[in-house]
């Protein structure tokens, strides 16, 4: 597995482990919401420092976000979309 793809795997398992939408993972670190969405869809590479942000957001170490997903792992399933009643 690339790089780019474990990146891509852990971002999505972390962020909806802490039921983080994109948007607001985006306002804690500080990333455009659009390259969050496409560092999960692996179609942009990533610089240090936004994987600092990203992980500091995520209240993780920064090697979390290359761990090795384990064998037969299913891709995280995305948070429910929409906004919440009554917003």
């Amino acid at each position: 597995m690339t790089g780019r793809a474990l990146i891509a795997w852990n971002l999505r398992r972390l962020r909806t482990e802490r039921g983080l939408s994109q948007g607001r993972l985006a306002e804690v670190s500080g990333v455009n919401r659009g390259h969050l969405r496409e560092l999960e869809r692996e179609n942009v590479n990533i610089t240090v420092d936004l994987l600092d942000r990203i992980a500091d957001a995520l209240g993780v170490r920064v090697g979390a976000l290359l761990d090795e997903m384990p064998e037969g792992a299913e891709r995280p399933k995305p948070l429910p979309g929409g906004r919440p009643r009554g917003s």
